[in-house]
């Protein structure tokens, strides 16, 4: 009896079908034999299908918005226009190709953002790098040296950053902002390395130059400058961008959020601080107004305060007409 109930034991164990373990995610293992073939079809199917979406979605992946280090300090942007001057003064029609005052930044990340609630998960990304930067940093300013000319393709002309160790550190912050935001599900990040650099002009802000004949930027335009030493900037902000909508009145790209990374040096505040600083006033204002109208609304609500109008309406009254009988 023993014997015929193991063996009953041993076929239907045979016969039972094994559950499909997943252990690639534990041990990186991907030859793993399934005994299971319809389960491995749809996990197949959904893998691919997973695929096929991402796939499309980096297929349309147009960055919008972009992460900026601005560049204020008036003697690198005073020294941009002397050479955006220099430049025009050669050939005007370049003029158009210049990048207009007030702009000049450093592109840290780029990403798309397509809806309100991307941008706000793009607020949300850009807040939580704040203190993986001040990790990086480690209580010392960033300084960060530009000096001498270069372009990508003759086609955009920047402001080279100096070597040195700030570049790795500049590097250092740009992929930990790019991991902060991929985490969250945005796209960001360009399929090229990191180059941080000062962009003065591009000939694809003017189109039309290409059938005036000028299909590249020529060197000789900026041989003069091309050592010459701009100044230093110290990483103070970093802003999140948009590429699409109206820049501000000072030049400076829409803002729709900030991290400020310790204090700027000189006392006063900068154009976008102070719009900032304006907006937050405003608002303020306006948040005080509807508490006052909405204490008044309640005050006037209050039992027995209708009735207090109405006396001293009738005392009035009352008054008066003593006073005719008088």
């Amino acid at each position: 009896m023993s014997e015929n109930f193991e063996a009953k034991t041993l076929d239907s164990l045979i016969n039972m079908p094994l559950a499909t373990i997943d252990i690639k995610d534990d041990c990186g293992i991907t030859d793993v034999p399934q005994i299971n073939s319809k389960r491995s079809n749809e996990s197949e199917w959904i893998k691919s299908d997973e695929v096929k979406k991402r796939k499309r979605k980096l297929k349309d992946y147009q960055p919008n918005y972009f992460l900026s280090i601005p560049i204020t300090n008036r003697e690198i942007t005073g020294g941009i226009k002397i050479l955006q001057n220099a430049i025009i003064q050669q050939d005007k029609r370049l003029a158009k190709a210049m990048v207009t005052d007030g702009s000049f930044h450093i592109t840290l990340l780029v990403m798309q953002l397509l809806t309100e609630d991307e941008v706000n998960i793009g607020i949300d990304a850009l807040l939580e790098l704040k203190p993986f930067v001040e990790e990086i940093l480690q209580g010392k300013h960033l300084i960060l040296p530009f000096q001498g000319i270069d372009t990508f393709g003759n086609q955009v002309g920047f402001v080279k950053l100096a070597e040195g160790d700030h570049i790795n550190t500049l590097l250092e912050i740009a992929e930990t902002a790019k991991y902060i935001f991929q985490e969250k599900g945005i796209l960001a990040g360009e399929n090229r390395s990191f180059k941080p650099h000062l962009t003065f002009m591009k000939l694809s802000k003017a189109p039309w130059l290409r059938k005036n004949g000028i299909k590249k930027i020529d060197p000789e335009l900026y041989e003069k400058f091309i050592n010459h030493r701009f100044g230093e900037e110290m990483l103070y902000r970093i802003d999140l961008c948009s590429m699409l909508k109206k820049k501000q009145n000072n030049g400076y790209y829409h803002c729709d959020s900030s991290i400020v990374i310790g204090e700027k040096n000189g006392g006063e505040p900068d154009d976008a601080e102070l719009v900032r600083l304006s907006k937050r006033l405003v608002e303020n204002a306006v948040l005080k107004a509807v508490q006052q109208y909405l204490e008044e609304t309640q005050n006037k609500k209050q039992p027995g305060e209708g009735n207090s109008v109405k006396t001293e309406e009738a005392d009035r009254n009352g008054s008066d007409r003593d006073n005719n009988r008088k």
